[in-house]
């Protein structure tokens, strides 16, 4: 069975483009959302993963459709691999089930892999000159310890109640307790 999926960012964009050209396709079923690409969870996107059977193909109108990001594009199409699920995006000709596919596939696997370990270099380089320049991160101790004899003082007030005590110190309900639980 060929399920297809489509997705567009806003209630201004609509769906009929993408839901004919996979219709065209010959998808037997479609499945869609309406919201942001950056988010992971989309329920029309689950559903149609779920839905996908060992045999099945997922296709979809364009590759960007689909996934969040490269990586997350990469990890959801392997997934369909193992599981004997074909893909196929429709704009750009590409289809895991035939070998030119197989072939090209890899190669956004890898692409995806370098992107995570350069990402991952600039933050460790970037992390290691803001600790050669003396800076680390988080909250100064001296803060955290002020604010955290100021919400003491202030439970011991009975005047306060606790949302007034979080204004006055400048935090969060949980993180009040968290303090006056800490301090007693």
């Amino acid at each position: 069975m060929r399920i297809g999926y489509a997705h567009v960012s806003t209630d201004d964009q609509n769906l009929h483009l993408p839901h004919d050209a996979l219709q065209s396709a010959g998808c037997e079923r479609l499945l869609s959302d309406t919201v942001s690409g950056a988010r992971v969870d989309r329920p029309g996107l689950a559903a149609a993963l779920s839905a996908c059977r060992e045999g099945d193909t997922l296709v979809v109108w364009k590759l960007d459709r689909l996934g969040c990001s490269l990586p997350h594009l990469v990890e959801i199409v392997q997934d369909l691999y193992a599981r004997g699920v074909g893909f196929t995006s429709v704009q750009k000709q590409m289809d895991t089930t035939t070998s030119g596919g197989k072939l090209i596939f890899p190669i956004f696997a890898s692409l995806a892999a370098f992107e995570r370990d350069l990402i991952r270099e600039r933050t460790n380089a970037g992390l290691a000159v803001a600790r050669a320049k003396g800076r680390h991160g988080g909250h100064p101790k001296g803060v955290v310890q002020k604010k955290q004899k100021a919400a003491l003082a202030l439970k011991k007030d009975a005047g306060y109640s606790i949302r007034e005590m979080c204004e006055i110190v400048g935090v969060s309900r949980n993180t009040s307790y968290k303090y006056t639980q800490d301090g007693e």
